[in-house]
C-alpha cells in the first residue's frame, strides 16, 4: 500500500493556448497536512480539479492512494477519499445546520422519503467526529464563516474522507477563528487525514504544515519541508523577484495642517467617545478584534453610518458626514474589505469601475459621457498602478484579486482626496500583490495623502504606519507611534479585558 494518499507527476492542463499547468508534480503523504502555494493565476485551483475530478489533465500521472487513474471522475474522486472545501464552502444559507449536513448523504443513499429522525442522527454524527458544537436547527446564514467552515468540513468526514482540501480557508476569519481551526486541522491529522491547505501566507505555512509545494505559471518552483523555508525563499519561490519591505517613516513638516480631526465622536452599539487626528502625508493604523468597532468608526467618517454625537473636521473645517455622498464630498475615498460585495461591480467592464466616480463631471449636457478624457485617465491610472490587463474594456472579473484591488484603489486616487481609508486593503491578495500595493500607498503619503489602515494584521500595521490605534468594545484604549511598539504588545491591548 502506498505512503501517498495523491502522487501527481507531469500534470499538464492546457485551456486554448493557455498553459495552466505545465508539467507540475505534487504528492501529498498520508495524514500529513501539506501547503500548496503560489500567487493568482499560478495554476494552484487548476490541480485542485484535477484531483476532484472535474478536469481531466492533458498530459501526466494521477494516483490516488495507490490507484492509477487515467481519467478520473468527480464520483471516483469523491469515493477515493477525496473531498475540496472552495473558498464558497458550498452550503445552503437558507437551510438548517441539520439539513446541510444530511442532505448529501440522503440523495446519495436513493431514499424517497425524507426522515428528520435519520438527518439529525446523521448531522449528530458529523459534528461529533470534530467535537463540533452548534445548534443543528439554525439557519446556516444565520452563523459566522468559521461556523459555516467547520459545517463542510464536518460534512466531508461523512464522506470518509482520506483527503481534505481546504482552499484558502482563512481569508474571511479571525485570528482567534484561524487558531480554532488549525486545532480541528490537527484533530484530522491524529486521525489519518491529510489536508491540503491552500495559502499564500507564510506564517500560516510554518504554523500548520510539514511540507510545502509552490507553483509559479503553472510550474514547480519550490518543493519541501516547511521547517527548512524562509521568508526569503517563499517570497522567492512565489514572485521570482527578491522582495524586500521598507518600514513607513513619516517626518511631520513644522506648522502642518491636520487633514482630519474627530471629537468624541460617538454611534450606539459601534463605538464611544473617540478622538483622534491625522496629519498630513500621515498613515495611521486602526487595529483591534472583530466587533472592536474599527470598521464602524472609519464607515461613520466616510458616511456609511451616521454618528449619534460629536464633531469632524477636514482641514480645520467642521463638517457634517450623514452619507456616503457627503464623505466623497469633503474628500474621503473608502476601500471596503469585501472588495468582490462592495467594492467592485465585477460583469462591468475595468474602465467603467475604475471611472464611476467621475462621471458625473465627464457627462455632458445631455448626458453623453465624455469617452476619450475616460480612456485617457483610465489608462493614466493603469500605467501608475501597474495594473496587470489586456484592456480596459474586459470585465472586472477578468483579473487578479490583487488587479482588482488596485482597480478600487485607482477608483478613488482619481478624486482629489483628503483622506485614503483602507479597510482590510490586501485580504485575498497575494503576496507580490500585496508588496506593491504597500509600496503605492507608501508613495501617496509621502506626496502628501493622509491614509488610515484598518486590519487585524499587526505586522502590516507596524510596517506600513507611523501612528497605530487600537480599538477594543467600542473604544480607544492605545495610541502610540509604530516604532515604540511590538506586535505583543498591541496583540495584548486588543484582547485584555
Amino acid at each position: 500500500m502506498s505512503d501517498y494518499i495523491i502522487r501527481a507527476k507531469g500534470i499538464k492542463k492546457y485551456f486554448g493556448g493557455v498553459k495552466a499547468l505545465d508539467g507540475v508534480d505534487l504528492e501529498i503523504k498520508k495524514g500529513e497536512v501539506h501547503c500548496l502555494a503560489g500567487e493568482n493565476g499560478c495554476g494552484k485551483s487548476t490541480i485542485i480539479n484535477v484531483i476532484s475530478g472535474f478536469y481531466t489533465p492533458d498530459g501526466g500521472e494521477l494516483e490516488i492512494d495507490g490507484v492509477s487513474y487515467p481519467k478520473m471522475t468527480p464520483q471516483q474522486s469523491i469515493a477515493a477519499g477525496i473531498q475540496v472545501i472552495y473558498q464558497d464552502l458550498s452550503v445552503f444559507p437558507n437551510l438548517t445546520v441539520m439539513e446541510n449536513l444530511a442532505l448529501n448523504m440522503e440523495l446519495a443513499s436513493g431514499k424517497k422519503f425524507v426522515s428528520k429522525k435519520r438527518f439529525r442522527e446523521i448531522a449528530e454524527e458529523a459534528v461529533a467526529k470534530i467535537n463540533f458544537e452548534i445548534d443543528l436547527d439554525e439557519k446556516v446564514e444565520n452563523l459566522s464563516v468559521a461556523d459555516k467552515q467547520l459545517i463542510a468540513i464536518s460534512r466531508a468526514l461523512l464522506n470518509n474522507a482520506k483527503l481534505i482540501i481546504m482552499d484558502e480557508p482563512t481569508t474571511a476569519i479571525t485570528k482567534k477563528e484561524v487558531r480554532a481551526l488549525f486545532n480541528v486541522i490537527r484533530d484530522l491529522q491524529k486521525q489519518n487525514i491529510a489536508i491540503l491547505f491552500v495559502s499564500h501566507k507564510l506564517d500560516e505555512v510554518f504554523e500548520i504544515a510539514e511540507r510545502f509545494t509552490i507553483f509559479r505559471n503553472g510550474k514547480n518552483t519550490g518543493a519541501g519541508d516547511a521547517s527548512e523555508l524562509t521568508q526569503e525563499k517563499f517570497t522567492y519561490y512565489m514572485t521570482g523577484r527578491e522582495i524586500k519591505e521598507t518600514p513607513f517613516i513619516y517626518e511631520e513638516k513644522p506648522g502642518a495642517q491636520k487633514v482630519l480631526e474627530v471629537k468624541n465622536l460617538n454611534l450606539k452599539n459601534g463605538f464611544k467617545n473617540v478622538n483622534l487626528s491625522l496629519g498630513e502625508g500621515e498613515i495611521l493604523g486602526i487595529t483591534g478584534l472583530l466587533g472592536s468597532g474599527r470598521t464602524e468608526l472609519v464607515q461613520a467618517l466616510f458616511g456609511y453610518h451616521k454618528a449619534d454625537s460629536g464633531e469632524i473636521y477636514i482641514r480645520g473645517n467642521k463638517v457634517e458626514i450623514n452619507s456616503v455622498k457627503d464623505g466623497i464630498k469633503n474628500g474621503i475615498g473608502y476601500v471596503p474589505p469585501e472588495r468582490i460585495v462592495e467594492g467592485v461591480f465585477l460583469p462591468q467592464s475595468i474602465k467603467e469601475n475604475i471611472s464611476i466616480e467621475k462621471w458625473d463631471e465627464w457627462a455632458g449636457p445631455l448626458g453623453i459621457m465624455n469617452e476619450k478624457k475616460i480612456e485617457e485617465v483610465v489608462n493614466e491610472w493603469v500605467e501608475k498602478l501597474r495594473i496587470k490587463l489586456h484592456s480596459i474594456d474586459d470585465p472586472m472579473n477578468t483579473l487578479s484579486g490583487g488587479n482588482q484591488q488596485k482597480c478600487v484603489l485607482a477608483k478613488w486616487l482619481i478624486l482629489d482626496l483628503n483622506v485614503l481609508i483602507l479597510n482590510g486593503p490586501t485580504v485575498g491578495v497575494d503576496i507580490g500583490a500585496k508588496f506593491d500595493i504597500y509600496e503605492l500607498v507608501k508613495s501617496l503619503a509621502a506626496n502628501g495623502l493622509s491614509v488610515i489602515i484598518i486590519s487585524d494584521d499587526i505586522p502590516e500595521i507596524l510596517s506600513n504606519c507611523n501612528r497605530v490605534v487600537v480599538m477594543r468594545r467600542g473604544e480607544i484604549v492605545k495610541e502610540g507611534l509604530t516604532k515604540d511598539m511590538d506586535e505583543a504588545s498591541l496583540a495584548e491591548f486588543a484582547v485584555a479585558d
